[in-house]
């Protein structure tokens, strides 16, 4: 705002308290003023009309004993029909507006817990606004928004509420953790008790082949040489079987030291235990596969 002489010029959304002989005698509008100087008319102040913000923070206490500090940004204006009331009922607006947030934060911030104040910072807003909308409305101030932007405890506070976050999020990731462990065990186990079972079925085949081949080759044997009986036909294969074996050992560039009794006595000994597993291998099949109907 501007003075030259006997003139007043506010700015654009400002306003000028005009007072004669010290008394209040009209607002200035934006713009040129004519002012009558030799009647002691002159400029006793200013006002603005544009939306303020004012921001106060407050120190309180939470339920569980918790000193925090809030930061409220309140946001006002003067009403263009109480610009009077404005200026000459308030000495300090800013002061005023601030007494009362301190009021009514201190007042609804100790009934709540820490987490419910996080939650609630929309509650609080309103609380606060009400009660300064209706305690400023009657010197001409109108209170447009009223935001709590942040919610700030000690230091430590905030280093355990992080502390606790992290270890109740690492007790998920455990038991995720130890579930999916949990689950490829099972799996593990189940696949290995699959393939134990199928390997089973295939050694019992193949026992059962090496018998029928082993039945077949006795026939095949007597029906060439008819003074000869099926049990040294079956010892000559099993020792053949043997010493075939023993060949396959030994080229096996892999395969470990064995020692064998190779005495003549010995040899008859294999072929004697060889040919009794091959007999009990036969007697538990037909034992799993039951009584023939």
């Amino acid at each position: 705002m501007s003075t030259c002489l006997c003139f007043a010029c506010p700015e654009q959304e400002t306003v000028s308290v005009i007072e004669t002989c010290g008394k209040f005698s009209h607002i200035a509008q934006p713009g040129c003023n004519f002012l009558c100087c030799c009647c002691g008319s002159a400029v006793s102040g200013t006002l603005s009309l544009r939306v303020q913000q004012l921001d106060v923070r407050c120190d309180t206490k939470t339920k569980d004993n918790v000193f925090v500090t809030i930061v409220i940004s309140v946001q006002y204006q003067v009403r263009r029909d109480a610009v009077f009331d404005a200026y000459y009922k308030l000495t300090n607006s800013t002061t005023q507006i601030s007494s009362y947030v301190f009021d009514e934060v201190r007042a609804a911030v100790p009934q709540l817990n820490l987490d419910d104040a996080y939650e609630m910072k929309d509650d609080i807003a309103k609380s606060v606004k009400d009660a300064l909308a209706k305690s400023m409305e009657g010197y001409g101030y109108l209170i447009i928004h009223v935001l709590v932007n942040d919610i700030e405890p000690a230091h430590k506070v905030k280093e355990a509420m992080n502390e606790i976050n992290a270890a109740r999020r690492l007790r998920v990731a455990a038991a995720e953790k130890a579930e999916a462990e949990k689950l490829s065990v099972v799996k593990a186990a189940e696949a290995e008790a699959e393939a134990k079972y199928l390997q089973g079925q295939g050694i019992a085949r193949q026992r059962q082949a090496i018998i029928g081949g082993l039945r077949d080759s006795v026939a095949d044997f007597q029906n060439g040489i008819t003074d000869i009986s099926s049990k040294e036909v079956l010892q000559l294969m099993l020792v053949t079987q043997y010493f075939d074996t023993l060949r396959d050992v030994g080229a096996n560039k892999h395969a470990s030291t064995v020692f064998l009794n190779h005495a003549p006595g010995g040899i008859s000994d294999i072929a004697a235990q060889i040919r009794n597993s091959f007999l009990e291998a036969q007697a538990g099949a037909v034992g799993r596969a039951g009584p023939s109907k």
